[in-house]
């Protein structure tokens, strides 16, 4: 049989940034090249960064993609990689299609092309367009019509963009139809829990499905809230794993294979579902038999909570690069979730860059100044403690608050704190909110929620405390110092407002209120489902009230990494003012 060897670049690409991402095509290309590739690929969308949002609806930034990448076609051609096909995803627009209601402005189109010989080869556009979750591709992008097949060295390889996989029919069967010995997928999957498995066992069935080897590449890196964890993956017709690249690791993952030869009489034309094949032949010949040299390798998977654990510094230290900040500000609290944000900064960014403060007031706990000052010493991270008794004295004796407002007044008198530091020395703040207080309001706006990241949004308080007890039990295991203090993991969470509070003087014990949130944030279950599935009547009621009246608070909150396939954001969009209760 025919022989290929496949480079799957699997690489990070910045939004906007076409040039740093054309570069970064061509620097992984000459790797591949360097390494005898005979086809090379990278993710889907990497010359424009993905998600490119409302940027596709600007004409400037179509034509600028467009021209980027008739640019790098003749720049890898100039280079001496002319003859080795790329497959590049970039952002393009429809030739040919008329303006319809209901239609985005310009017909962008989320698209594909092979680079060879100094031009654009071929060009497709993704077929299916996912509209759930994050996803709004149907605001954006007009789909495409054809079944892409390139013949390299003699293989005939079919080409896909993601959702293509995801969803039944469309190019996966067509691939069959088209007699390919190869389905190729270029993809910017964003990391959720768990999706690991979901996406081998998807991969495993779409091969058997098309009949041949297929190859899903994957981006890696994090953007915004997303976060892209590799994990490309190379199975044969069977489903059988034939090589799978390493988690949140930028990378090339290059294998030899063996693959049909092209049929003489490959159908050509229109196939029943519609689409239409779009055949290029490149090199018709096979290549002289060689010694297979390079078989990929298997990566290992992470556990649950080091994958988890990886996302949360991925994503923060994406964020904090791809804006242009170097440094972190974190309010260290001596808490549990205050200290794993400070771990995860130490991991994301080095212990050089993130600058703790400890703001203790009147009721702040000597338990707790000494966990935020160990927690300092433990990492290593720069550290002052600015007491705000001083400020919090001026204002009462302004205001003579009482209550709720003297315990928020707290809170807000940090916030500002930490945003004059920020001002000052241009430290980018952390907001320390965890998913459970975000559900159910338990912040104080402007106070504990101020910050221009916050990197444990989506985890859930058990996820926390489960977080932080892994990342120790890691440190212990490679001989080095557990960061988060023991007594920061067991002591009862508390907000240190007023004296003697605790978090179960407002909330449910954090293991059932997260099961309950689990249910109707995540899955979307109604009051009802919740009662019986074995949750206290009167807790659920007062648990849904809760988050329902806390929107407002949430639409404040910054950008968190999302880790759920339903975090606080795109996930999740209801009305803020919003009169229905499940309890009614």
């Amino acid at each position: 049989m025919p022989q290929l060897r496949l480079a799957l670049n699997q690489i990070d690409s910045t939004v906007g940034d076409i040039a740093g991402n054309a570069e970064a095509v061509v620097h992984w290309t000459r790797h591949a090249a360097d390494q005898g590739a005979h086809l090379v690929a990278f993710p889907e969308m990497v010359l424009t960064g993905y998600p490119v949002e409302d940027l596709a609806l600007r004409s400037s930034f179509v034509e600028a993609s467009r021209t980027a990448l008739h640019a790098l076609a003749a720049r890898l051609d100039a280079e001496g990689f002319g003859g080795t096909p790329v497959v590049v995803g970039y952002l393009d627009r429809s030739e040919d299609a008329q303006p319809r209601y209901g239609q985005p402005a310009g017909t962008p189109r989320n698209a594909a092309a092979v680079l060879h010989g100094g031009r654009v080869a071929l060009s497709f556009a993704k077929h299916h367009l996912p509209n759930y979750g994050v996803f709004d591709e149907f605001r954006y992008f007009v789909p495409g019509d054809s079944m892409p097949v390139v013949r390299v060295h003699g293989v005939d390889v079919a080409l896909a963009i993601c959702e293509d996989l995801w969803q039944d029919g469309g190019r996966v069967p067509a691939a069959r139809s088209a007699q390919a010995g190869l389905l190729l997928s270029i993809n910017a999957s964003p990391y959720e829990r768990d999706k690991d498995d979901t996406r081998l066992e998807l991969v495993r069935r779409r091969a058997r499905e098309a009949g041949c080897t297929t190859a899903y590449l994957a981006m890696t890196g994090g953007q915004d809230e997303l976060v892209f964890d590799g994990d490309s993956i190379v199975v044969d017709a069977d489903g059988e794993v034939v090589a799978r690249a390493p988690q949140f690791a930028e990378g090339s993952m290059i294998l030899d294979l063996e693959l049909p030869a092209a049929a003489p009489d490959a159908p050509t034309g229109m196939l029943d579902d519609g689409l239409r094949i779009d055949r290029v032949v490149l090199s018709e010949d096979p290549l002289p038999s060689y010694a297979p040299e390079l078989a990929g390798g298997y990566a290992e998977r992470l556990d649950a909570d080091e994958e988890v654990y990886s996302a949360l510094v991925i994503g923060l230290r994406a964020y904090v690069a791809k804006n242009g900040f170097s440094s972190v500000l974190i309010g260290l609290s001596g808490g549990i979730d205050s200290a794993l944000v400070a771990a995860l900064a130490c991991d994301a960014l080095g212990v050089e860059n993130v600058h703790g403060v400890s703001m203790p007031s009147k009721y702040s706990s000597d338990h707790s100044k000494d966990d935020a000052a160990e927690l300092a010493r433990r990492t290593g991270l720069n550290f002052r403690t600015v007491p705000i008794e001083p400020m919090f004295d001026a204002y009462m004796g302004s205001l003579k608050l009482t209550g709720l407002a003297e315990e928020n007044l707290q809170s807000r008198l940090r916030g500002t704190l930490l945003m004059a530091l920020s001002n000052q020395e241009g430290q980018l703040v952390l907001a320390p909110g965890n998913k459970s207080e975000l559900a159910v309001g338990y912040s104080t706006l402007y106070g504990d929620s101020v910050g221009a990241f916050g990197p444990i949004k989506d985890v859930y308080k058990t996820s926390v405390f489960r977080l932080a007890r892994w990342r120790n039990r890691a440190a212990e295991e490679r001989g080095q110092t557990p960061p988060i203090p023991e007594t920061s993991i067991s002591k009862p969470p508390s907000a240190e407002l007023r004296p003697g509070q605790v978090d179960t003087d407002s909330l449910p014990d954090y293991d059932v209120l997260d099961r309950i949130l689990e249910l109707y944030v995540d899955r979307d279950r109604g009051r009802d489902a919740i009662v019986a599935a074995g949750f206290d009547e009167a807790l659920v009621t007062k648990t849904l009230r809760m988050v329902d009246t806390a929107e407002y608070k949430r639409r404040q909150y910054p950008p968190g990494t999302k880790i759920s396939p339903k975090g606080f954001g795109k996930d999740r969009r209801l009305p803020i003012t919003n009169l229905w209760r499940e309890s009614s």
